[in-house]
């Protein structure tokens, strides 16, 4: 089909400009040759185009990772390309991993596309103390104390999440409902967002949160045939939504009727943070907890699917816990910790289908790592499989074996919830989720994937499996209603 002029002719402008743009900076600061001996080895390919549209194709193809081991194969464990435009280092290996978390002269980076999406006064755009004054925030919220007394909360959750959308079914698409029951996790425990009195709000922030997740790595042209507008319209109709949220949540406290420990967004209003920056912060936590512990859920059902041992020992576990509850009776936080096996699996997903495939920093000074030079102003990159899938580190990379995480592991080898000082604060949060989530399943339900569903899944920008992974389910005689 031939591309209507009036379509073409921006996108000619907007290549033609950003290439003439590029043109005048290297005409206008030569390279000095020494610090160019020193840059690593690689190719920034064509001005602004680079390898973007090259690896965003790999990425939909879940071939990404062949894509950077190839690349990486050839120019060594440091190298450089260009990715949106942006110079990009790439760096394997646990030492660049701990580089990556530990380095003063890195600070966190997210696409442009993801910044449009959720704002750019977002945790991970903050630096100094701005980012230490909000990441305070969420740490009160996240903190280990604090979840112990989730549990409850959360156990309500995933029963009455089964209880409405598994039984009377045969057939489920878990990575849809997955991405429901964490959402309204999120909504009840973090947000104070019930599922009586906000059903609407959770409903319609929920469907534009499907939406928006599409655009994260789209590339950010704002035309009306683009993924991006498109998601980010989702995202203003987002961003409308929280700003109600927040309105309401003021009104009651300027009444005395909530406190600052209610929940977080309470808190951020209490502390004097502008409207604006808390729906910024508050839409990034919704995109970056919700569906990653989705996608660990529904790839960790899939991969006990195929792997009959890991199973049988976690039904096992999770069976003996049931029996020591009476019928009806919540999780407990001591009930979790009896949990090893069932984390250890969840732990081997993560490891082997890592829901973010990468992790970017931004250069703030000129730093080194390995003998090379990344000036100020480029970005690094480093992609968690290119470690968790080395063979040296995890011996047959490609099977499923829990027990991988019975004994301490190399320092930075694992780096599913970061690294060193920068752990993700939600982690005790995703744990809690995801056991509490996978007990009732376990105890609940016999499953086995239906027929035609293999099992594959592509990658962009999130780990998505073909029909959302379709099972076979069939309740046993305990329930899980409420």
């Amino acid at each position: 089909m031939e591309m209507d002029a009036s379509v073409l002719a921006p996108l000619v402008a907007l290549f033609l400009a950003s290439f003439f743009l590029v043109l005048r900076k290297h005409r206008s600061s030569p390279p000095d040759d020494r610090r160019h001996q020193q840059l690593p080895p690689g190719s920034f390919g064509l001005p602004v185009i680079g390898q973007t549209l090259s690896f965003l194709s790999a990425l939909r193809g879940n071939t990404g990772e062949a894509w950077l081991r190839q690349w990486a194969a050839v120019y060594g464990p440091v190298s450089r390309f260009s990715f949106f435009g942006v110079r990009t280092a790439l760096i394997v290996g646990p030492s660049a991993n701990k580089f990556l978390f530990s380095s003063a002269g890195l600070t966190a980076k997210t696409t442009t596309a993801m910044n449009r999406m959720v704002g750019r006064r977002n945790i991970r755009e903050l630096t100094g103390n701005n980012h230490r004054h909000v990441r305070a925030m969420f740490v009160q919220f996240l903190k280990l104390d604090v979840v112990r007394g989730y549990v409850g909360a959360i156990d309500d959750e995933v029963r009455h999440h089964l209880s409405a959308n598994w039984h009377g079914h045969a057939t489920i698409a878990v990575m849809p409902s997955m991405k429901t029951l964490t959402f309204d996790i999120m909504c009840t425990v973090i947000f104070g967002l019930d599922r009586g009195a906000h059903a609407a709000m959770r409903r319609d922030l929920s469907m534009e949160f499907q939406q928006l997740v599409r655009g994260v790595w789209s590339i950010p042209v704002n035309l009306p045939f683009t993924t991006f507008r498109k998601c980010l319209a989702a995202s203003q109709r987002g961003r409308h939504t929280v700003a109600k949220i927040i309105d309401e949540k003021r009104r009651k406290l300027e009444r005395g009727e909530s406190s600052s420990s209610n929940d977080l967004m309470t808190h951020m209003l209490a502390e004097g943070m502008a409207d604006d920056d808390i729906i910024d912060n508050i839409m990034f936590m919704i995109l970056a907890a919700h569906d990653t512990t989705a996608t660990l859920l529904t790839f960790l059902i899939r991969h006990l699917d195929s792997n009959k041992d890991a199973y049988a020992k976690v039904i096992a576990e999770q069976e003996e816990v049931a029996r020591s509850k009476a019928r009806g009776e919540a999780l407990s936080w001591d009930d979790l910790g009896k949990m090893r096996y069932t984390w250890a699996a969840a732990m081997e997903t993560l490891r082997m289908v890592p829901p973010i495939f990468g992790n970017f920093k931004r250069v703030v000074e000129d730093v080194e790592f390995n003998g090379h030079l990344i000036p100020k102003g480029w970005q690094v990159m480093t992609a968690m499989n290119l470690t968790q899938w080395d063979p040296a580190i995890f011996p047959d990379p490609g099977r499923f074996d829990p027990t991988r995480f019975e004994s301490p592991l190399p320092p930075y080898s694992f780096v599913a919830f970061g690294g060193g000082g920068r752990v993700c604060p939600g982690n005790e949060f995703a744990r809690v989720e995801a056991l509490v989530a996978m007990h009732y399943i376990i105890t609940g339900f016999r499953w086995k994937l239906a027929d035609g569903c293999d099992g594959s899944f592509s990658r962009y920008p999130l780990p998505s499996p073909a029909q959302g992974l379709l099972i076979d389910i069939e309740p046993k005689d305990t329930t899980t209603s409420p």
